[in-house]
């Protein structure tokens, strides 16, 4: 642990950094990889864009399985997932349009996958989840993330999706866990909160307020807080705010300097503490 820098963010792909990190040097791992088939990052190498929910499901569970090798024998697992649809009438991934403005190779949509059909609802999360589990991880709950501010859809054939899952892995049956650090409204399996933007992206990013009880409940003060899909840096800031450490990965490397400014006041009242 003496050889790795904490409270960094660390640019590559969450596989090849993580095999560099030392055996259970994690208290807690709290993170939301890209969601399958819905954007494009343009990024070489990202999650996301496969042609198959299984490809996806298969490379999650090698990263997840590194992650349960750096965390520690009672370390936890925090996953905040979102389902997806095969493409129906979509034929375009969602861009990144601050940046990438322009089309290219990867933005065509696969053809619906072997098993699914157009419109179809894939069930990503459960695929994820039970593959996960079946990888050597116990699941100890699945809480839906109701967000309340969540936009309306175009679509008039089913209802609209207002939530996300989060789901909660342990390394190991017996595992540190700091129920007082839930907060009453979280001790239930449905916790509802706002969805979160940040002006230098575009796209939708969880809340500190959904991962604070996460972070809390996973790791003590001075703990050691795990985020290989880092983002704009929210698991981060969360972990910072109360007193833990953070590692963290990202692949794009606009978004790791964004999430350095993201994180420069937080860095600070760190400091202070």
């Amino acid at each position: 642990m003496s050889d790795v820098e904490l409270d960094k963010i660390y640019h590559g792909d969450a596989r090849d950094v993580l095999r560099t990190l030392p055996d259970g040097m994690v208290h807690t791992c709290v993170t939301s990889p890209p969601y399958w088939g819905l954007r494009n990052y343009g990024v070489e190498g990202q999650l996301g864009l496969e042609a198959t929910p299984e490809e996806y499901v298969g490379r999650l569970v090698e990263v997840f399985r590194e992650v349960r090798r750096v965390l520690r024998d009672d370390g936890t697992l925090w996953v905040v997932l979102g389902d997806s649809y095969t493409s129906g009438m979509r034929s375009r991934y969602d861009d990144d349009r601050r940046k990438y403005k322009t089309a290219r190779a990867h933005d065509m949509r696969p053809p619906t996958p072997k098993g699914l059909k157009p419109k179809e609802l894939c069930l990503i999360p459960s695929r994820v989840s039970m593959a996960i589990q079946s990888d050597g991880w116990w699941l100890r709950a699945k809480i839906i993330w109701h967000k309340i501010n969540a936009n309306t859809e175009s679509v008039k054939d089913r209802c609209w999706t207002t939530h996300e899952y989060i789901f909660h892995f342990s390394k190991s049956a017996n595992y540190y866990f700091n129920f007082k650090g839930l907060g009453k409204r979280f001790r239930r399996s449905v916790w509802s909160t706002n969805t979160s933007r940040y002006p230098e992206a575009h796209f939708a990013t969880f809340p500190p307020e959904l991962i604070q009880p996460c972070v809390r409940s996973g790791s003590p003060k001075g703990g050691v807080v795990l985020d290989p899909f880092f983002g704009r840096g929210t698991t981060g800031r969360v972990a910072l705010e109360y007193g833990r450490h953070f590692v963290g990965v990202e692949l794009n490397e606009d978004y790791v300097k964004m999430a350095e400014r993201y994180l420069a006041p937080f860095r600070q009242q760190s400091i202070l503490l």
